[in-house]
């Protein structure tokens, strides 16, 4: 937690790793920032989570113009949509060309607002600023109509309606809707969960399997038990490697071919994440078996990089908090039922 926790700026947000990073990696991200906060909910640290999720607010907060924007006439360029990085001591959005349309960013920051209000008893929206803004981004992902509007994803890349963004825009306004006070139109979730359904198992036209479809296991867990493992057995039969799981097919990110076409980046999260949906499931071995492989990740400084060239020792970014944050969930969730091996 040490190392995740000396991520944070005072204004509370996260880098996404080193705040000295040359990769960029220095910015704050919505959907980062999230994923971030997981492992402080997993140990209790609600101070923490707390001064992020205010920070968050803050963010809309600054930008309610441009959301007033969206909610009035759907947007039809990039920059008009809720951007995805911020400076974390300003909160001026980064204006240049990122896949800024990533409607999933804003699904996970009204999940993790409703669960902390009604899963932990912790108090998120408390002033009339606060509900003014979560109430605005509800309507804005109505205006957007996320259940038919392609984004870029959680990978940030190519513009096509990804499971994952559809199924963080449910999970996140079935959250407001079920814990908090603020009121959600049945037929934003409705139309969400109908395209959803039409989409699954694939995460979007394009793409058969991917990494980010594990979301909708955890945390959003919105899917059924069929949908779940098969989910799961594609993941692992089509994406596993020897240290980490690679994004997609074809993932031109790092990757370690000149052609770009093989030899994908192995992502380190990807062991965590699947160490914690077979213990959600209650298969221990399965969640002992990845969480060793999370540990087999963790490189001679004691940080989780990001992730690893095809087939190398050699990684990047390091630490990535939502690598961290995703092991220390890993971690925790196993050590609440059952003891560890010895390597682990």
């Amino acid at each position: 937690m040490r190392i995740l926790k000396g991520l944070q700026y005072r204004s509370g947000l996260f880098a996404a790793s080193k705040k000295k990073s040359r990769t960029g990696y220095d910015k704050s991200w919505l959907r980062d920032n999230f994923y971030e906060c997981l492992a402080f909910i997993a140990v209790g640290d609600f101070e923490t989570v707390k001064k992020t999720y205010k920070a968050l607010l803050n963010i809309f907060l600054k930008h309610e113009d441009k959301i007033d924007c969206a909610i009035g006439k759907k947007p039809e360029h990039k920059h008009e949509y809720i951007h995805a990085r911020y400076n974390p001591h300003s909160f001026d959005e980064f204006w240049d060309d990122w896949g800024n349309k990533q409607h999933d960013a804003v699904g996970a920051i009204l999940f993790g607002i409703g669960e902390l209000e009604g899963r932990y008893g912790i108090k998120v929206i408390e002033s009339e600023d606060e509900k003014r803004i979560v109430k605005k981004l509800v309507k804005y992902l109505g205006s957007i109509m996320y259940w038919c509007d392609p984004d870029s994803g959680m990978w940030e890349e190519d513009e096509e309606i990804h499971a994952s963004s559809v199924g963080a825009c449910v999970a996140g306004l079935s959250a407001i809707k079920k814990h908090t006070c603020v009121k959600v139109p049945c037929k934003y979730i409705t139309a969400g969960r109908k395209a959803l359904q039409s989409l699954l198992p694939r995460e979007s036209g394009r793409k058969f399997v991917d990494l980010a479809l594990l979301s909708l296991i955890y945390p959003y867990n919105i899917v059924t038990a069929k949908q779940r493992n098969d989910i799961i057995r594609n993941v692992e039969y089509h994406l596993e490697k020897k240290r980490g799981v690679i994004r997609y097919k074809g993932d031109h990110y790092y990757n370690k071919n000149h052609d770009g076409y093989s030899e994908e980046a192995e992502w380190t999260f990807g062991f965590s994440w699947l160490a914690i949906v077979y213990e959600l499931m209650g298969k221990k071995k399965k969640a002992q078996e990845y969480l060793s492989k999370a540990v087999g990740t963790i490189n001679k400084r004691g940080e989780v990089p990001e992730l690893y060239f095809s087939n190398s020792l050699k990684f990047t970014n390091s630490p990535l908090g939502w690598s961290e944050s995703m092991f220390v969930v890993a971690l925790y969730s196993f050590n609440e039922k059952h003891s560890f091996s010895k390597d682990v």
